[in-house]
């Protein structure tokens, strides 16, 4: 609203054109002809100094079996991202990327073989939100920051994002309904403690010890798998809230019971949550599925030792809109 603002008062125009135009902006505005009651000659300005949204839907994509939506979102500069509209029982949530790319290299995750190309600016991120909203009559209630790219390897953009996405102005969401999962890039956890923006934090954790962490996510080799621990504990202690540890069974790499058990020890006495992603098959990787049975058995012992575990409800698969599926798509045409 301040840019606004100063473009504004730059022109010469009053200072209430601001609040019109930010009003728009909210509404996932396409076309500066649809702001009717601004007049066609400040119009005509706007239109020659920006474009009236960073991104355009190249492509929707709707699941027969759930009713998910995965956005195939082309950006000003050529670029593609993509976004999935869920549907819960409690209402819609976004999943929005926040680059162009990832630069983690997770070995089972479709994002990783992608060329990291840029960060998405604040924007482009609001703008998925404000877009997909609007194009589902306002329905979105929830934001999920999963799509592609890491986070918190976007730290000044993601944190004005996460402001924005709040203000009562702008798209007037409550943190509490906000997840972000990270790979787990420490420093920038706990400098986020500091923000005070406590949503909902999810550690994509996916192995029982550095060993085999190390083998699923390069990430691991600079942060270690018991600092990462501490370091949601420290979030989970300042923010009061629960931290979510997340964990994508993958046949004969991390599934067994003594995995199990070994991430029992490593949460016990902890609150936290475990949530069990059974592991999508991506075109091109080497890794498979556990079974339904090794599912059951994994959860199993972690309800015996006490931790709150539960099995994420997949969405999209048909679609390749779901965990660890989303990738550029026009890549793979």
């Amino acid at each position: 609203l301040n840019d606004i603002k100063t473009w504004c008062a730059d022109q010469g125009l009053e200072g209430y054109r601001a609040d019109q135009i930010f009003a728009w902006q909210k509404k996932g505005l396409i076309d500066f002809e649809e702001m009717s009651d601004i007049s066609k000659d400040t119009r005509l300005l706007l239109a020659q100094g920006f474009e009236p949204i960073p991104l355009k839907v190249s492509k929707e994509i709707a699941s027969t079996q759930d009713g998910t939506k995965k956005y195939v979102l082309g950006l000003n500069d050529g670029n593609i991202v993509e976004a999935v509209l869920m549907r819960y029982r409690y209402g819609y949530s976004v999943c929005i990327s926040t680059q162009v790319g990832c630069r983690m290299r997770c070995t089972f995750c479709a994002s990783s073989a992608l060329s990291f190309e840029r960060n998405l600016s604040v924007g482009e991120m609001l703008a998925q939100v404000a877009l997909i909203n609007r194009i589902n009559q306002g329905k979105v209630k929830r934001v999920t920051i999963m799509g592609i790219g890491e986070p918190f390897d976007n730290y000044s953009n993601l944190v004005e994002f996460l402001r924005r996405l709040n203000d009562p102005k702008g798209l007037n969401i409550s943190l509490r309904r906000v997840t972000l999962s990270t790979c787990g890039i420490i420093d920038k956890m706990i400098k986020f403690v500091n923000e005070c923006l406590y949503i909902t934090l999810s550690i994509s954790l996916h192995a029982p010890n550095q060993e085999i962490r190390e083998e699923l996510m390069p990430i691991a080799e600079k942060y270690q798998f018991s600092d990462l621990i501490e370091a949601g504990e420290y979030y989970r202690r300042e923010s009061k809230r629960r931290i979510t540890y997340e964990y994508a069974l993958l046949a004969g790499i991390n599934d067994q019971e003594k995995h199990a058990l070994e991430l029992a020890t490593a949460l016990r006495g902890r609150n936290c949550h475990v949530n069990i992603i059974p592991a999508n098959e991506v075109p091109g990787f080497q890794f498979r599925p556990s079974s339904e049975t090794t599912i059951q058995r994994f959860m199993q012992v972690l309800e015996h030792h006490g931790i709150n575990v539960t099995r994420r409800r997949e969405l999209g698969t048909d679609i390749a809109a779901a965990c660890g599926q989303l990738r550029r798509s026009h890549e793979d045409a």
